[in-house]
């Protein structure tokens, strides 16, 4: 028993230096970290089946009660196009809002900005693309034509006192053009922030990117647009999703978007998964000792509850865990 007692304090002082090792590795991570949940819009835009408005509004109250700070409410589209947002102004007009919590909705023209304003909304976000082919597709114009319209809203959201968020799709990879160079996602994204845009959130919209992809775009990204600005929006379709977010947060990133029980499908990659799950982004987060205010087991029933509603399984991980402890 003696050589034992010898050699465990050794042991113990030999884990203490590789964890001091390691975790300096890793790089310095942001103190706090500002989680933007956006399943009320992309989690539940691709639904098939109409989600009853109660359902959204209790869903959203449930989410502003787990104290996330950002909550994406719904989109100002056409129902024509995205009928499962047809409900828009009753779930903005409906849901508590709790102080100190922004609820941005996505405004694609100058008629949805036009109309999300007299249903109330504060903060409104437009989508940009760094690829021409997904652009065509997605609103039936050019990358230099979605600008254009941008313009009229930018225009008009300054002269409201709005802030404008950015979103940029493909950012690591397009489902039509394939490779992403990292300087064109750095060429759109100056161009939104210097249109007046108070946060560029960088999307991996189907979900290919690796770290070492994440790495090279927000390289390039950071040199045009200050890293304060910057958020990412991970998609987990290839099971990237949290260490390409681990990535970003060693880089300096602060602000993530995430969708509660990893709501959202990827519409080019048939049955596959979706955005990062935000209780699996919040329990890696914690792990980290990083601070969201957001309290995990009133997210977990947030996306229970959703997930009833729904009648399907949960993608978070956690929420699979947790169910079978």
């Amino acid at each position: 028993m003696a050589s034992v007692r010898k050699v465990l304090p050794r042991r113990a002082v030999g884990w203490a230096s590789l964890r001091a090792v390691s975790t300096s590795s890793m790089g310095t991570f942001p103190k706090q970290v500002k989680i933007v949940e956006v399943g009320p819009r992309d989690g539940l835009q691709n639904e098939k089946n109409v989600v009853p408005t109660a359902v959204k509004i209790r869903l959203i109250d449930m989410l502003s009660e787990a104290g996330l700070p950002v909550i994406e409410a719904t989109s100002f589209v056409s129902p024509k196009w995205v009928p499962q947002m047809a409900d828009h102004t009753e779930v903005l007009r409906g849901i508590q809002k709790f102080p100190g919590i922004n609820y941005p909705v996505l405004t694609p023209n100058m008629k949805g900005f036009e109309a999300a304003v007299a249903a109330g909304a504060k903060e409104v976000s437009i989508f940009g693309a760094v690829s021409e082919l997904f652009t065509k597709k997605n609103v039936n114009c050019s990358i230099a034509e979605s600008f254009q319209r941008f313009d009229g809203i930018m225009k008009a959201a300054q002269a409201a006192s709005i802030p404008v968020r950015g979103y940029i799709s493909c950012a690591l990879g397009c489902p039509y053009e394939g490779k992403i160079s990292p300087a064109k996602v750095a060429e759109v994204a100056k161009k939104l922030y210097s249109m007046g845009c108070y946060e560029i959130s960088l999307g991996d919209t189907i979900g290919v990117g690796t770290p070492g992809l994440m790495k090279d775009m927000l390289s390039a990204v950071m040199q045009e647009v200050p890293l304060a600005a910057l958020a990412v929006h991970c998609h987990d379709t290839y099971g990237q999703a949290l260490a390409n977010t681990l990535m970003a947060l060693q880089m300096g990133v602060s602000v993530v978007d995430a969708s509660v029980a990893g709501l959202g499908g990827c519409p080019y990659a048939q049955g596959a998964s979706g955005n990062l799950a935000t209780e699996d982004l919040v329990y890696m987060l914690s792990g980290l000792g990083i601070h969201t205010g957001v309290n995990l087991q009133k997210l977990l029933e947030a996306g229970d509850f959703i997930c009833q509603a729904l009648n399907r399984k949960t993608s978070s991980k956690v929420a699979q865990a947790t169910c079978k402890l």
